[in-house]
């Protein structure tokens, strides 16, 4: 600029990424000398910040990063989107001349298994507590019940009032699709992701605030709804006994708010609600499904399924060969990368992101599913009371509900909704549950007669058995 062959904004525009690579280059060269002449970690108080940040500074400090590793685009108009997957892990990577002297009070945290330390007044629980934001629902004023058959609860043996709510944020997830997630350039939090963090080490109380910037249309929504909330709080009580999984759950309806590209505004309307769990093994040393222990049962929402981005054209779906293994007649729903032989992340040279039309053999798929690489799905919807009890692999299958049993009702405003699932099975697609074990856990409601993404999602969980450790704790009844 100072030898005028950057005059005009136009020109300035061109050049902003070779700039922007100056910078980062030079900032990466003096750790982030000018950042730090404010914002040293020596003074910083992990108890003054947001989990995601304590999580990230600490870490920082112990691999090497340095402050413009994960701040780009702060100062300036974002421009490092603009960089291959390869040029910002490169420019990301930690450097052991970085790596620092911990400050006491970083270590104190760190040896707490990056956990606060709790002062000797503070009473803990092992419930997931709400932040107060969350949208409040407009009550129904007459009691309905919509439970389809009229059934005694499948849990009428469990005494609820002696076990504890863990309330469980859930939130509206737009077009975030696993590819979104693995993708540094669209994500930040990559890095995080693939060294180990799960989404809810970074997001938990974050949710709301996520829920309200996607519902509103800010960010990964091309078709808001009006009015539709950004999140709700999802009550979940569990129990056990030696032959089944009992579970709880409650949450406040909300009003009817339309969706503007649907012809009466239901997309559903057979079902003013579906409630989902998806459960797979939890294991770090031989995870059957790959992130799941750490994105839940976002490993199974892709780039290119029903309403997302790169969803193929139905005339393409109609005279695919892979029609004789699929059923793909609605289009995709779910899948797991495990039953692709290869998945589009970063969507170079214009190439659709995902893997829908990269399928393994049926003989594969086949060994996967034995081999228990896949998401046990369970599901209940409100219009027929059906209780549901499938998979997800190649695709979504629902084979119509032998392992697991639901009734639900809408009374005075409050879903209420008790499931009764065995916990052990020979039947492929059904993860067998035993005591000593941990198990990744999700949920998602699909409320107000929504379908398809239209719904609101939890991040992953732990589900155990009379352990404290668990975040969802079943104890036995």
């Amino acid at each position: 600029m100072v030898l005028g062959s950057i005059d005009t904004p136009e020109k300035f525009d061109a050049k902003r990424l070779k700039m922007a690579k100056n910078v980062w280059h030079a900032m990466k060269d003096t750790d982030s000398r000018e950042c730090r002449n404010c914002h040293n970690f020596d003074s910083m108080a992990p108890e003054s910040q947001k989990k995601r940040s304590r999580k990230q500074h600490a870490k920082a400090m112990i691999d090497g990063n340095t402050c413009i590793d994960c701040h780009k685009g702060i100062a300036h108009t974002k421009v490092h989107d603009q960089l291959s997957e390869a040029e910002l892990d490169e420019l990301n990577k930690p450097l052991a001349e970085n790596k620092r002297e911990i400050a006491p009070q970083w270590q104190a945290f760190i040896d707490n298994g990056y956990k606060l330390i709790k002062k000797k007044d503070t009473v803990t629980t092992n419930v997931v507590s709400a932040s107060e934001k969350v949208v409040e629902a407009q009550p129904v004023k007459a009691s309905t019940s919509v439970a389809k058959p009229t059934a005694s609860s499948p849990a009428s043996n469990i005494n609820w009032s002696s076990i504890e709510a863990v309330d469980i944020p859930l939130f509206f997830p737009g077009q975030a699709s696993m590819e979104w997630v693995l993708k540094g350039s669209d994500h930040g939090g990559k890095r995080a992701i693939m060294t180990g963090d799960r989404c809810f080490d970074c997001h938990e109380d974050e949710e709301v605030d996520i829920g309200d910037k996607i519902v509103s249309g800010e960010i990964l929504e091309p078709t808001p709804i009006p009015g539709k909330r950004g999140s709700m709080v999802l009550k979940v009580q569990a129990a056990h006994d030696a032959n089944n999984l009992y579970m709880r759950f409650q949450w406040k309806d909300d009003k009817h708010a339309p969706a503007p590209f649907i012809t009466g505004g239901k997309m559903d309307p057979e079902n003013q609600i579906k409630l989902a769990i998806m459960l797979a093994t939890d294991s770090e040393d031989d995870p059957k499904v790959e992130f799941a222990e750490r994105s839940g049962c976002w490993q199974s929402c892709h780039h290119d399924v029903n309403g997302m981005p790169h969803e193929p054209d139905k005339s393409l779906l109609k005279t695919s060969p892979l029609a004789s293994q699929l059923d793909l007649s609605g289009g995709f729903t779910k899948y797991l990368k495990e039953s692709r032989t290869e998945i589009e992340i970063e969507g170079k040279n214009n190439k659709k992101r995902g893997g829908w039309d990269k399928l393994k053999s049926e003989v594969e798929i086949e060994a996967l599913l034995k081999e228990g690489a896949f998401m046990d799905l369970l599901r209940y919807k409100s219009g027929t009371g059906e209780s549901e009890d499938g998979y997800i692999l190649a695709e979504r299958v629902m084979t119509g509900g032998q392992g697991v049993s639901f009734v639900g009702e809408l009374k005075d405003g409050v879903w209420t909704v008790v499931m009764k699932r065995k916990l052990t099975s020979d039947k492929l697609g059904d993860i067998s549950m035993v005591a000593d074990q941990l198990y990744n856990i999700g949920f998602a409601i699909h409320d107000d007669y929504s379908s398809s993404r239209f719904h609101h999602v939890s991040l992953g969980f732990k589900l155990g058995f009379d352990n404290e450790d668990a975040e969802i704790n079943a104890i036995k009844q």
